[in-house]
Order: structure tokens, then C-alpha cells, then sequence
């Protein structure tokens, strides 16, 4: 038998260690639970998948789009063959209307990021007819304090509606203020007269948005021209300004950005306390077309990101740094997380991992 040489049976080995790949197979993507009660609590839906690859799957990180969806996931490696899953929450509470939340998943597969979807729509916990009015501002009454723009397209406008009654014995004149640019209100009657009932129609204009991604204003019911700027007379909108890439043509698919990164998950290690440390993350764009960084969400107190914003020419190569303040923060181990939206169509929204250890 020929004996093979030391050269032959690296090739070999080489071979049988990248053929064996992790395969992650979902049995659906997308669940809609359809209508919800905000009363009822947490939503659940679990998402099964199949490693149907010959090599083990890890699953190493599942990110919701917001902190109302929270997922758990099978941890431990899954074999060819095996199954394992997702399961994702999401709270009704204070969010009437529908929504659409995304769920990125990251693992060792081939494919190793795959976005899930769950969608619905919140019935308010108003919708008895007992107390259909459950938000008092003086006599005026709302269904809701909270505005659920949900996902809108840009270059679109999207409205959402509360229903409002006057509870009292005089006419009341409702009028919203603290609107952005982006955001008009209109309250029809715009005088109430004593039991009469009523709606405020909300408008929010994309094109007159400065951000993408996540946005929350909050705007302020004047009653009778009486000014009381508290939480008590405070409505929120929350809206996500996105790009619908569905909508690209063939051609325009073809030139779309490609983002590469170098990583998405870095371990800044041991940090004294009290000091600063960098890292640093890199974009290429493999597409034609510029990649562009439309933003960055940072909800981290102790992380500055430079810059907010960033544009890639193709084949080129920028850098995100990300700074870390440990001014302010006890002995320990962190893992904090970083959203970045894109014009990427494959890479809209993925994000990053940073961990570090505060020392003293």
C-alpha cells in the first residue's frame, strides 16, 4: 500500500476539517400571532431549526430588534441530524397597534445570520366597554398614551389614530404640542363639547426625519391652553424608520453594498478601573454601490461611537471606533451591545458584541 506523504495528508485533513459545515434549517421564519390582548402578558412563539450539515451547530448570539422581544435559544452545540430552537417573548404591555419585530440569529453555520420575524397586532387593554377610556388628562380621556408607528418606509408617511372623549360638563380644546418636524397631529372636533367623543390623528413624515432606525418623540396634550408639561399629559411615538428592500429591481439588487465585517464580536479583555480602551470594528464594502452607516444606536453610557454615521466607497475599507469609559463602573465582567443600520440589503440592522473585564 503506498504510503502517503506528510504534505498529502495535511491536504486531506485540511479537506475533511472544512467540508465539515454546520447547516442551520428553520421550519418557518416568519410567525404572526395575529391579535393579541395588551392584558394577556407575554406572547411566545417558538422557532425549531435543524442542523442539517455534517458538522456541529453553535448558535453564539440571538439579538432582538427591541427590548419588548425577549429570546432564549438551545446553548449547547447541536449535532448533525439535531434539532434545537428559539423561543421569543413579546410584551404587549403599553404597545397597542402592530407591530413587526425582527430577531437576528448568529451561529457557525453557512448561512451564519439569519433573520426571523414576528408580527402582530396588540388589542388595547381599554377595549372593555366598562372602561373604554383609561387615560385621564383632567376631563379629557384617552384609549392610549402610547403611539405605535411601528415600522415605516422611507420617503412614506404613516398614521395612527387615538380615540378621546370629553368626560366633563364644559367644552374642552385639546391641543398637541412639543412636535418635531417630522410629526403633525390633528384633533377633530378640535373643540369637544361635554360627552362628546373625539380622535387625534398622528402623522409621522419620514422624509422630514432626520434618523433611521428606532425613534420615539414625546409630545405634550394642552387642555384649554393650560401648559402642564408632565408625565401626566405626556403621549409617546414610537416609530422605526427602515428602507423596503423588497422593492429593489434586479439591476439595483446586482449593485446593492456588501458589507463584510472583520468581526462582530470583540473581547476587549481586562480593563483597570477607571481607565479608557478602544476597539475597533471594521466595514468593506464588496458591492458596487457606496455602503452606507446610516446609524449607529448606542444605548450604553459608558461606549462612545465614532463616527455616528459612515460612507464606504466600493472595495473600500472604514473603521467604527468604539470607546470605553470605565470611569463609572464597578469591578466586574461586560457584555454590551451595539445596533448599526446599513443600506445593505442583506446587512440592514446587525449587531455588535463588545466584552471586556473592569479590574481594579
Amino acid at each position: 500500500m503506498k504510503k502517503l506523504s506528510f504534505v498529502a495528508v495535511l491536504l486531506l485533513f485540511t479537506g475533511i476539517m472544512f467540508a465539515q459545515k454546520a447547516v442551520i434549517t428553520f421550519e418557518k421564519k416568519t410567525h404572526d400571532f395575529g391579535q393579541i390582548n395588551e392584558s394577556d402578558g407575554k406572547a411566545t412563539y417558538e422557532f425549531v431549526f435543524k442542523n442539517t450539515g455534517n458538522g456541529p451547530l453553535v448558535v453564539s448570539r440571538v439579538q432582538a430588534s427591541c427590548g419588548c422581544t425577549t429570546p432564549t435559544w438551545t446553548r449547547q452545540p447541536i449535532e448533525p441530524g439535531k434539532s434545537g430552537s428559539i423561543t421569543v417573548s413579546y410584551n404587549p404591555a403599553g404597545r397597542p397597534g402592530v407591530f413587526t419585530k425582527t430577531i437576528n440569529v448568529s451561529s457557525n453555520a453557512t448561512e451564519e445570520q439569519v433573520t426571523l420575524l414576528i408580527k402582530g397586532d396588540v388589542i388595547p387593554v381599554n377595549s372593555s366597554p366598562a372602561n373604554p377610556y383609561p387615560v385621564a388628562m383632567g376631563d379629557l380621556k384617552l384609549k392610549t398614551k402610547v403611539v405605535q408607528m411601528n415600522n415605516v418606509d422611507k420617503g412614506k408617511s404613516q398614521n395612527r389614530v387615538i380615540e378621546v372623549k370629553n368626560e366633563g360638563r364644559s367644552s374642552i380644546k385639546p391641543v398637541i404640542e412639543n412636535l418635531p418636524g417630522h410629526l403633525s397631529a390633528k384633533v377633530e372636533p378640535e373643540t369637544l363639547a361635554a360627552g362628546q367623543q373625539g380622535t387625534i390623528t398622528f402623522t409621522f413624515n419620514s422624509n422630514k426625519c432626520a434618523l433611521w432606525g428606532p425613534v420615539v418623540d414625546d409630545v405634550f396634550v394642552v387642555i384649554n391652553n393650560k401648559r402642564v408639561f408632565s408625565a401626566d399629559y405626556q403621549l409617546k411615538v414610537f416609530a422605526n424608520v427602515i428602507e423596503d428592500f423588497s422593492k429593489l429591481t434586479l439591476d439595483q439588487r446586482r449593485k446593492a453594498p456588501i458589507l463584510e465585517t472583520n468581526t462582530r464580536n470583540i473581547d476587549m479583555g481586562t480593563v483597570k478601573q477607571g481607565t479608557k480602551k478602544a476597539a475597533r470594528f471594521r466595514f468593506s464594502n464588496k458591492g458596487t454601490n457606496a455602503l452606507e452607516i446610516r446609524r449607529v444606536v448606542n444605548n450604553n453610557k459608558e461606549l462612545v461611537i465614532r463616527p455616528a454615521k459612515l460612507t464606504v466607497g466600493s472595495g473600500k475599507t472604514a473603521e467604527l471606533v468604539a470607546e470605553l469609559n470605565s470611569k463609572t463602573l464597578p469591578v466586574g465582567d461586560y457584555k454590551k451591545t451595539i445596533t448599526v443600520q446599513t443600506n445593505d440589503p442583506d446587512n440592514s440592522f446587525i449587531v455588535l458584541v463588545l466584552n471586556w473585564k473592569v479590574q481594579k
